[in-house]
């Protein structure tokens, strides 16, 4: 089951129909347990709707909630981060973190800086190394449940991090910093470890960098991740928290302004964003 956001309707995609259904408040509607068997309720109300809606322009599946984001999860991402920031010496912090118990959490932005579907990114204009990140993100209710899954595209500087890891917050969090979508994918059971997540990056219709990876590759478990954002964390509206990325370009990569980033994730589909800067 899926369920897109467009204006304030909810588009619920189910067994091959579609159903349309007011939503007063976002923030309600998504933050309940069991929310795919709420939704099926849901459903029983009304009939599905005769035409097919377009999805080419979908909103954000976001109301109020934070997103928070979980790094240095594979492999590739601890060895990526380690090359970047070996000329400021805090190469070793990312080696450290990965082999350690407590995993890295970082706050990633407010519902003010998440873009959707067809929306523009923004890479920051004092940055010389961007990359965009493609993450599994999990939606989790306010009890800490994981209750569906999204695409995420977790704007990075690789250049503004490497310098000095005290630089993260600068780094990660801009305006245009993340983008999520195209919907919210439900299902009775935990997505499974052979989804694959696959990243195409396009310039003037040539692609520059194509790659995928099985999310089973991740280190940690979704469930640890979880229990350790909520262990001093309240969350009343819910959280959105993407797991890391492994798919990292050459460090001669770097994105450039009307660059295409497709992210695509089984089950879930594909969100497209182009790369902008703020004005």
């Amino acid at each position: 089951m899926k369920i897109y956001k467009k204006n304030n309707k909810a588009l619920v995609e189910n067994n091959g129909l579609f159903y349309e259904l007011e939503v007063q408040d976002w923030d309600q509607f998504i933050n309940r347990e069991n929310l795919y068997n709420a939704i099926k309720l849901d459903l029983k109300q009304i009939t599905s709707i005769s035409n097919e809606p377009s999805l080419e322009t979908v909103d954000a599946p976001i109301g109020n909630q934070e997103i928070w984001a979980a790094g240095v999860t594979y492999l590739r991402s601890k060895e990526a981060r380690m090359d970047e920031a070996k000329a400021s010496g805090g190469d070793v912090f990312y080696n450290k973190v990965y082999d350690a118990d407590r995993p890295e959490l970082f706050f990633k932005a407010t519902s003010q800086r998440v873009v959707g579907h067809g929306d523009d990114v923004n890479i920051r204009k004092d940055s010389s190394w961007d990359v965009p990140e493609p993450e599994l993100t999990l939606l989790i209710s306010s009890k800490g449940t994981i209750e569906g899954y999204t695409i995420g595209n977790d704007m990075s500087s690789r250049s503004i991090e490497g310098e000095n890891p005290l630089y993260l917050p600068q780094a990660k969090v801009f305006e245009r910093c993340a983008a999520l979508g195209p919907c919210i994918y439900l299902s009775e059971k935990p997505i499974s470890p052979e989804t694959i997540i696959e990243i195409e990056i396009n310039r003037n219709g040539v692609t520059q960098y194509k790659d995928d990876v099985a999310i089973k590759m991740m280190k940690r478990s979704h469930t640890e991740l979880v229990e350790y954002l909520f262990r001093e964390c309240d969350f009343p509206k819910g959280v959105f928290l993407m797991t890391g990325t492994c798919l990292v370009p050459s460090d001669e990569f770097t994105l450039q302004v009307g660059d295409e980033v497709k992210i695509t994730i089984d089950s879930i589909g594909t969100l497209v964003n182009f790369v902008n800067k703020k004005q």
